[in-house]
């Protein structure tokens, strides 16, 4: 890989979320998917041993809430581990769903439809899914983590083809899922610290970084989007960052986050004013001396930068949403003028 001349891809826009165990937030959110109308779904995690928290939260880049949906639970329209979203060209949602290996679909409005899907190494089944990508026909991508495989499906779960392979061809833990204009399928490819790119019929097409720290490599990239255009947005999870790159594969931007108080944390600190008050005297941008070289040491004392940036998705405005797992917030950035 080699370094494209720098340009600005993308300028920050404004911060959406605040920590709430219910009602309007999220509390550790691991994806956002984009519905007609650029509609979000906010898909809280909560912490392993706490079920209370997790929720599908819907709102918009403009900070209005709509309610919550799903919940904790082992019945049709719950779960218990999720972990990835999607909708497709009907406005409906997708969620995967890591403990119980299946997928669920719900109406645009959060409304239970059905699910499919079990434990299993056959074609077909899943084991630990995570990662979901719709492309033009409504077939839906599937990275089946633990199986370290992607399947695709019909919406309605029928097995249509399996990508795996040895080596360069050949993922490792895949997580995060996109495809672009022509229907190729982009993997995060988690356990390689690569981008593989295949064609819809599952031939093997690029592969686009390697392990580190530099400009254009990767440590655990956990989620792809790519535009109109052909540009590439992978969340850097283990180096705390997110990094575009052009259609062939070259470094173009490292965004490592500008944090502002969303419109929901202005209201609830105009209401509680001693922790307003409070913030008011802290240091939001310390300078610190570091024991140790590494980027999660940075991003965790710093209120503005990644602090586990998980996901990435564009809406039809080409704005970038990163949500953020440990500051349960969304950055979004708009295309630069």
């Amino acid at each position: 890989m080699t370094t494209a001349q720098k340009t600005k891809r993308l300028e920050y826009s404004h911060t959406m979320g605040m920590t709430v165990m219910e009602g309007k937030g999220f509390y550790y959110p691991v994806d956002t998917a984009v519905g007609k109308d650029d509609r979000l779904y906010v898909i809280s995690r909560s912490k392993e041993e706490t079920t209370r928290g997790i929720r599908v939260t819907i709102c918009d880049a403009e900070s209005g809430y709509f309610g919550n949906f799903g919940g904790y639970g082992f019945g049709g329209g719950q779960f218990v581990w999720p972990a990835c979203g999607a909708t497709d060209s009907q406005g409906r949602f997708f969620i995967s769903d890591e403990r119980l290996h299946r997928v669920t679909a719900y109406d645009a409005d959060g409304a239970y439809l059905f699910h499919w899907g079990h434990q299993g190494s056959s074609e077909g089944e899943l084991d630990t899914p995570s990662g979901l990508a719709f492309d033009g026909q409504d077939n839906i991508y599937v990275a089946d983590t633990y199986n370290n495989r992607v399947q695709k499906f019909t919406a309605d779960g029928r097995f249509l083809l399996s990508i795996s392979g040895e080596g360069e061809r050949g993922v490792s833990l895949p997580w995060g899922l996109a495809c672009d204009a022509q229907d190729n399928v982009y993997i995060a490819d988690f356990g390689n610290d690569a981008i593989k790119k295949f064609s819809s019929d599952g031939e093997f097409l690029a592969a686009f970084g390697s392990s580190g720290r530099s400009e254009g490599q990767f440590t655990r990239p956990a989620s792809v989007a790519v535009d109109r255009e052909g540009y590439i947005y992978v969340a850097d999870w283990g180096n705390e960052r997110v990094q575009v790159l052009d259609a062939t594969g070259n470094f173009v931007q490292l965004l490592r986050g500008e944090a502002t108080i969303s419109e929901w944390a202005a209201n609830f600190l105009s209401i509680n004013r001693e922790e307003a008050a409070a913030r008011t005297t802290a240091n939001l941008d310390m300078e610190i001396d570091y024991f140790i070289d590494d980027p999660h040491e940075e991003s965790s004392h710093i209120e503005k930068y990644f602090w586990c940036p998980v996901s990435v998705k564009l809406d039809s405005q080409g704005r970038l949403y990163v949500t953020e797992t440990n500051r349960h917030r969304l950055q979004i950035y708009r295309r630069a003028e």
